[in-house]
């Protein structure tokens, strides 16, 4: 008797390979664009190097006020007022929950992608392994995204791709290698994870595990081990990231025998840094090691438009920009603890640079996008784009795009050429900056009379929610506790909905005093002796909506900087009383409208 179905198929508008940052961000966005969404993950979570499996905390812009908004942030304001201690397991289901409570996403975790059919320039299906139920999953749709990472649908369709160092006369970059084109990549990570306890823990490395006598032997500059202390706590200094290896092969083929040696360089490290580095760490225990390696390169696709270091140094002013990045050039030594040298060097950008829609749109398949870090950029380009919050913004763009295909039927170049206005203006209105470009105000909005002065209607209106450090005055206004702000129209009009941006506090201060944390609030658990994380003090946490005087929708637990409230009513005025914050004595507003 058969227990289980040799081939289950699926039908669906979008199919979507990969479920870390890109592709979880790619799949919400395309579902609450209302089309049909199947996401095939390989792994039994979500979130990528992100995830509890890999541990690696997320970095984008280091700009402060560049900082990533959209699904990046909405994840994250989850997290902060769910996960306090900052438990990896906790994140997890913050993903998790966000994918499962959209109805238009079809879910196969533990799903490996194994093959695709390719019928002239598209792709018909896809087919997957299950290895929980041990069955075939067959996905036939419209638009296919590729978010794993390794571009795992290039092989499989005979999509071109590239694959390690281009030298310097193929893109005029001059950190490229000056002569020939190489295989080389940049090295994988096994991560540790420590805790401080209030007794003391003996710890007995493995056998097989590397053995490391001195700080010379681990093959790192001294530095770096000045801050070695602080990584086993997990919330400052680095995060051990520099055990790594596996660039100077096949960063996918080689994959299992890199993670068998990083294991061995792991354990070899703990017993270094523990038993006989001299630091004070009697009461320190070994609490995580992963044993599944975070990767940074593989393979990368041939788009419609290749990005190039110039760009990303230069910022070039892209007709289809639709994400940004704002990481330094980050290319770490294809050899990691096997060099002497720094493992990874840094070529500072000096300001937020866009990625074009053609970025992540395949050349030669034509319903075929990707987002991460196998979009489509030069080896050094792709050392500033591969870092996870930008790859969130790619993903966010993709989804919309498909979105976008499947509205019109037309492919993703088509929609680049024919809507790409369109599609950045969803990306505008959904809080996301697109360097260059800002948001069009709702025409409802610009009719209304408001209970503000001149001044501040113009600053709510000036489509830029976000710091402006460079002018001369601050970017939002403040109404005091208690206050409304009322929109008033000469007549009844039409309103759908309410949009409001509160401050998130880019400065982090209130959420954290510790630095690292202030980056991003995804992090190794809080150690002992270290406070929680807490809801922003600038958010709006207590306020009602009124329409026509009459109490539409009271929030009395909100944690979310960005709101959007439909109403679907027709009035002639829309009030909003500010009643708490998280901690501020006002509240701070960097935009409200109506449409």
């Amino acid at each position: 008797m058969k227990t289980y179905q040799e081939n289950i198929m699926h039908q669906a508008d979008v199919c979507i390979i990969g479920g870390g940052f890109a592709g979880t961000f790619a799949a919400i966005n395309a579902a609450r664009s209302g089309v049909k969404v199947v996401l095939m993950q390989d792994r039994p979570v979500l979130g990528g190097n992100a995830s509890s499996e890999i541990r690696l905390y997320p970095r984008g812009t280091v700009i402060p006020e560049d900082r990533e908004t959209g699904l990046m942030n909405e994840m994250e304001e989850e997290n902060i007022y769910r996960n306090k201690e900052i438990n990896n397991c906790i994140w997890d289901s913050v993903l998790l929950g966000r994918v499962l409570e959209e109805k238009n996403i079809e879910l196969l975790t533990n799903c490996t992608c194994l093959g695709a059919e390719r019928v002239g320039d598209k792709i018909t299906e896809i087919k997957g392994w299950q290895l929980t139920t041990y069955q075939y999953h067959t996905v036939k749709a419209k638009i296919f995204i590729d978010c794993s990472g390794d571009a795992v649908l290039a092989p499989l369709i005979d999509a071109e791709f590239m694959f390690g160092s281009e030298d310097k006369s193929v893109f005029g970059e001059d950190l490229a290698p000056d002569v020939g084109a190489d295989r080389e990549l940049m090295s994988m990570s096994c991560l540790i994870q420590t805790r401080e306890v209030d007794h003391k823990v003996d710890f007995v490395a493995p056998d097989w595990a590397n053995y490391y006598p001195d700080a010379e032997s681990l093959g790192i500059p001294e530095v770096k081990l000045r801050h070695t202390r602080d990584a086993t706590v997990g919330i400052g200094g680095c995060n051990l990231w520099w055990m790594s290896v596996g660039g100077d092969g096949d960063t996918i083929a080689d994959t299992e025998k890199n993670r068998n040696e990083l294991l061995k360089i792991a354990f070899g490290v703990w017993d270094y840094i523990k038993n006989r580095s001299g630091q004070k760490l009697d009461n320190w225990d070994l609490e995580w090691i992963g044993f599944l390696p975070g990767k940074r390169e593989s393979r990368r696709y041939v788009g419609e438009y290749i990005l190039k270091q110039q760009d990303v140094i230069g910022a070039t002013e892209f007709f289809d920009t639709v994400a940004y990045g704002g990481w330094p050039l980050d290319i770490h030594d294809h050899r990691g603890m096997h060099t002497n040298d720094y493992h990874a060097k840094f070529y500072p950008v000096e300001k937020a640079y866009g990625i074009p829609f053609r970025s992540l749109i395949s050349k030669d398949v034509k319903n075929l996008m990707f987002a991460g870090r196998n979009l489509s950029a030069s080896r050094v380009a792709m050392g500033s784009t591969r870092v996870m919050a930008t790859c969130g913004l790619l993903g966010e763009a993709v989804g919309f795009g498909a979105a976008l295909c499947v509205k019109y039927d037309k492919s993703p170049i088509e929609i680049c050429n024919e809507h790409i206005k369109e599609l950045q203006d969803m990306l505008l209105e959904k809080g996301l900056m697109l360097p260059g470009k800002v948001r069009e105000i709702p025409e409802l909005s610009l009719s209304a009379k408001l209970n503000v002065s001149d001044a501040d209607r113009q600053t709510l209106f000036n489509g830029v929610e976000r710091p402006r450090p460079k002018c001369d005055k601050v970017n939002y206004i403040e109404l005091p506790l208690g206050e409304d702000l009322t929109f008033t129209f000469d007549s009844e009009k039409q309103v759908n909905e309410l949009r409001i941006v509160y401050d998130l506090d880019y400065t982090r201060e209130s959420i954290t005093k510790y630095k690292k944390i202030k980056l991003f609030t995804l992090r190794a658990h809080m150690p002992m002796g270290y406070e929680p994380i807490k809801v922003a003090n600038t958010i709006v946490k207590d306020f009602e909506v009124y329409v026509d005087g009459k109490l539409f929708k009271k929030y009395d637990n909100n944690y979310y900087s960005f709101v959007k409230l439909p109403i679907g009513l027709k009035a002639k005025e829309i009030k909003i009383k500010f009643n708490k914050t998280w901690g501020y004595d006002k509240a701070r507003l960097y935009s409200v409208d109506v449409k």
